[in-house]
């Protein structure tokens, strides 16, 4: 009879790639030209850029951005929810409202939702009734219309994501709901939307890292965000390049750190919610695994019975 080999004994010896690391090589070398070529070219005055890095206006923009991809995200949620909501109610008028909301802001170009909140004076003159009313050009300012735009916009998104997210969870989770006599209110926000969350962070961080670039889009009502403090700057000195070098870097710092938070977040809810990931505990130790790894498969699948005393 044969003697079998220990797996011990096995020594697994790895594939040679030679073509990944050909291709691995070549891409390496057309990623340092590309580089190069940009960072050693005598076009770009490179001083300028560096001064301009932190400029107290550039600064200003970001803030500016920041705070209308924080506004725009928020009452977008908030618009979401609810236009998710009716899109899925048994109501007729309420799921054509939201249909029509969605088909205005979803199918026109946002460049011109942008335009068009800022000229709303041309419609509606005056906001208010009577003597309670204002001039609409006095309320409408660029910042207003920049958030009314980045919000009612990013709420037509959010309503498709949160009710993609609704619809992937199984319906059994709301009919036992139902059965334990919760409304379909409760059943909504405490059973569908906790499971739905796994498919909504995704797509909403996505959609957050889109939403903070496309801010720079208001430049064209001059909202004094990121853009429009760079186009001011190099309207005098006329550094285009330069100042625009300056704008992409920190739009890029922007995307980076919120790309980080929400693989974070993702990894932190996928542990959580399926339990995939490292197996440890949130103390930081490892379970102990709930079959003995080191046990024969024999005794696993079929324990021996213990040796009762008479």
């Amino acid at each position: 009879m044969r003697e079998m080999v220990a797996s011990n004994d096995i020594v697994a010896i790895p594939q040679r790639h030679w073509g990944r690391k050909v291709a691995g090589v070549f891409v390496a070398a057309a990623a340092l030209w590309v580089v190069s070529l940009f960072v050693f070219t005598p076009n770009i005055n490179w001083e300028t850029v560096w001064e301009y890095l932190t400029f107290r206006t550039i600064i200003a923009g970001i803030g500016v951005t920041i705070v209308l991809t924080v506004i725009s995200m928020i009452g977008g949620a908030i618009f979401g929810v609810i236009a998710a909501l009716m899109r899925l109610s048994q109501s007729t008028v309420l799921r054509t409202v939201s249909w029509v909301y969605l088909w205005v802001f979803r199918g026109t170009p946002f460049l011109v939702q942008i335009i068009f909140w800022y000229n709303l004076a041309l419609f509606l003159p005056r906001i208010g009734w009577g003597t309670f009313s204002v001039s609409t050009n006095v309320v409408m300012t660029s910042f207003v219309a920049a958030s009314i735009a980045l919000t009612l916009n990013s709420g037509a998104i959010m309503a498709e994501i949160i009710r993609g997210g609704i619809l992937s969870v199984d319906a059994g989770q709301s009919e036992a709901a139902t059965a334990l006599g919760m409304s379909r209110l409760n059943t909504m926000f405490k059973v569908v939307l906790p499971q739905a969350f796994r498919v909504i962070v995704p797509a909403t961080g996505n959609h957050l890292i889109g939403m903070l670039k496309e801010t720079s889009l208001v430049s064209v009502i001059a909202a004094q965000e990121l853009l429009t403090q760079t186009q001011i700057i190099y309207g005098r000195n006329y550094q285009v390049i330069e100042l625009l070098i300056v704008a992409s870097f920190w739009y890029l710092v922007m995307t980076s750190i919120c790309t980080f938070l929400q693989q974070r977040l993702e990894a932190r809810l996928a542990l959580s919610v399926s339990g995939r990931g490292d197996p440890k505990d949130r103390r930081g130790k490892r379970r102990r695994p709930a079959v003995d790894l080191e046990a024969p498969l024999t005794d696993i699948v079929s324990p021996q019975p213990r040796n009762e005393e008479k």
